[in-house]
Order: C-alpha cells, then structure tokens, then sequence
C-alpha cells in the first residue's frame, strides 16, 4: 500500500470526511484490522479564506506548495489537496514536488462519464462556479457540459458554504435553497449535479434527492484509495 498525502484543513470539517472515507475504503478493500497509509498537513483556513477574498492567489499557491513539499519529505506517495477551490493552483502545487497530484476534477469527471450522464450542474464556491480552473477541466479535458447556477443562485451557494458548512453548521432551511437550485440546474438540462465544495456533502446527499449527485468529496478519496492500494 503506498501512502496518501493530503492537504488539509480547507475546512477542516471536510478533511474529517477525507480521513474517514479513506479509512474505510481501504478496510472495505483489504477486510480485517487494515487502514490507509497517509499523512497529512493542515493549514490554517482564516489564512487561506483571506487570501481567496484578496485574490491572492500567488501567496496561496505558494502555502500549498509548501505543504506538498512537506507531504514529500515525509513520504507520501501522491498529493491530494482536500478542496475543490485550491484546485484554482493545483499546477503551482505539482510543480512543487515530484509525486503525482490525483486532481479533483478529474476524478469527478471519470465518476460523470462512467455514470453515462454528458451534461452537469456545477455547485461550488464562487471561485469554482465562476472562474475557469475547474468548469472549463471539465468541459475542454473530459467534453462534459456544464451548467452553473444563476448569479442569485450562486450567491446563496457560496454564502452557505462559508457562513455555515465550513463551520459544521447544518440548516435545513439551506438544505431546502440547496435542493431548489439544483431542481433549477435540473430544468435547464443537467442530468446529474457535481457537489463541487467538499463540505456540500455534509448537507445534500442521494437521500434527499433523486437527481443523481456527484459528491466531490468521496469521489476524490476514493479516487486516492484507488492509486494507493491499486497503481
């Protein structure tokens, strides 16, 4: 088994999620008392948040960088940064070391193309609903079609991610903002909605909806129990 390197804290809330996915999966794979191989480093998110408001994304690529370049020395095998959002420097981060970055995106766009479904809601950050990094992966390396919330809408996504689930606050009034946006995404023609921020697993899930869901989150640990215990 080789060892995951994760970059976390990007809240630390969803890199929970991360750790325990993980573990389970490689105990599902390997049966009795196994766990996975990994380590992590995690970085204070008020510094990263700042950063994200400012736009100053040199500085953040530089903190992760760093943090990869401590994952290497310790010897991890692969680098997984536990956000959709920093993925906005994910080419800064790979060319920081010389192990593999398992990007996010990509995962998610397997897990869209296996499930047979061409055309994609997209909820996320502001960051990952607007700029470039992460729809337009997905539209230019994987040929997905990619629908985004109206600018309203976006808002109410973005607010609810960073007023509430980064911090593990749960409402129900935002879950039921949540499922009426995706049924908008739904008649506009997506056929399925990526949970483009790691922490929108914690508050719509498969068992609130029948508009399949693409929780980035399990996606992308699973996707880092594949290459360990697989590559």
């Amino acid at each position: 088994m080789k060892t995951i390197g994760l970059i976390g804290g990007m809240s630390w809330e969803s890199s929970a999620e991360y750790y325990r996915i993980i573990n389970q999966a490689v105990a599902r794979e390997r049966g009795g008392h196994s766990s996975a191989r990994l380590v992590m480093v995690s970085v204070d998110f008020a510094e990263v948040e700042a950063l994200q408001q400012a736009g100053g994304w040199d500085s953040a690529a530089s903190l992760l960088a760093d943090a990869a370049r401590s994952l290497e020395a310790a010897g991890a095998g692969c680098v997984v940064i536990c956000t959709n959002t920093m993925h906005l420097v994910a080419d800064e981060v790979q060319a920081a070391v010389t192990i593999p970055l398992i990007h996010i995106a990509d995962a998610t766009a397997e897990a869209v193309s296996r499930a047979g479904l061409p055309s994609v809601g997209l909820l996320g950050t502001r960051f990952t609903m607007e700029m470039d990094f992460y729809k337009g992966r997905l539209v230019d390396r994987h040929g997905l079609a990619v629908l985004v919330p109206s600018e309203t809408d976006r808002t109410t996504v973005h607010d609810v991610i960073y007023d509430e689930l980064v911090h593990g606050e749960i409402v129900d009034s935002s879950r039921h903002a949540y499922l009426e946006i995706i049924d908008r995404l739904v008649g506009l023609g997506a056929q399925g909605v990526i949970l483009g921020c790691t922490e929108i697993g914690l508050l719509v899930d498969d068992t609130v909806t029948d508009v399949p869901l693409f929780d980035t989150t399990r996606i992308h640990a699973e996707a880092a129990v594949s290459w360990a215990l697989l590559s």
